[in-house]
C-alpha cells in the first residue's frame, strides 16, 4: 500500500503542481502584454486561460499533501524533521497561492476585462487616468511575479527535501 500511495503522491504532484507553477509564471508577462494592448482579444484569452489553469490545478493539488500525509503515515516518518519542514513549507506555499497569487491574478484579469479597447487613443484627462491605471497594473504584475516566484521557490524546496530527505537513512 505504501508504494501505491507514494506513486500516487508523486504523480499528483507532477500533474497538479507542475501546471500551476508554469501557468502562474507565465501569467504576469502575459497580463502585461494584454494590458499594453487592451484591444487584443487573444491576449486577454491567454490571461484568462492561464488563470483558469492555476485555479483548477490548485484545486486538484489539494490531493498532493493528502496523499503525502497518508504515505508518510504508512512509512512511519511523520515525525522526521525533513517531512515536518516539508509539510510546513507546503502549507506556506498553499497560503501564498491562495492568498497572494490567485487573488492578484483575478484582480488583473478583472482590470483587463474592464479596460476599454483603444483607451490610449483618447485625449485629455482620460489619457492621464489610463496612464495611471497602466502604471498601477504594471506594479501589480511585478508584485504578482514576486509572489509567484516565492510560491515556485517553496515548491522547489519541498521537492528537494522529498528527494534528499536529510537525516534519513535512505537520504542522499
Amino acid at each position: 500500500m505504501t508504494k501505491l500511495l507514494l506513486v500516487l503522491h508523486v504523480l499528483v504532484a507532477i500533474v497538479a503542481v507542475g501546471p500551476v507553477t508554469v501557468a502562474a509564471s507565465m501569467f504576469p508577462p502575459s497580463a502585461r502584454r494584454a494590458l499594453a494592448d487592451p484591444g487584443d482579444p487573444r491576449a486577454t484569452e491567454t490571461v484568462r486561460l492561464l488563470h483558469r489553469i492555476c485555479r483548477v490545478y490548485a484545486a486538484v493539488g489539494i490531493a498532493v499533501p493528502v496523499l503525502g500525509f497518508a504515505t508518510a503515515l504508512s512509512m512511519g516518518v511523520l515525525s522526521d524533521a525533513w517531512l515536518v519542514v516539508s509539510m510546513v513549507l507546503t502549507g506556506i506555499a498553499a497560503a501564498v497561492l491562495l492568498a497572494l497569487v490567485l487573488p492578484r491574478q483575478e484582480e488583473l484579469l478583472e482590470a483587463l476585462e474592464a479596460e476599454p479597447a483603444g483607451v490610449g487613443a483618447v485625449a485629455g484627462a482620460t489619457e492621464v487616468a489610463a496612464s495611471t491605471r497602466g502604471t498601477r497594473n504594471t506594479r501589480s504584475t511585478v508584485r504578482l511575479a514576486m509572489f509567484t516566484g516565492i510560491f515556485n521557490l517553496l515548491w522547489a524546496t519541498v521537492t528537494i527535501l522529498m528527494i534528499v530527505r536529510p537525516g534519513s537513512t535512505t537520504g542522499a
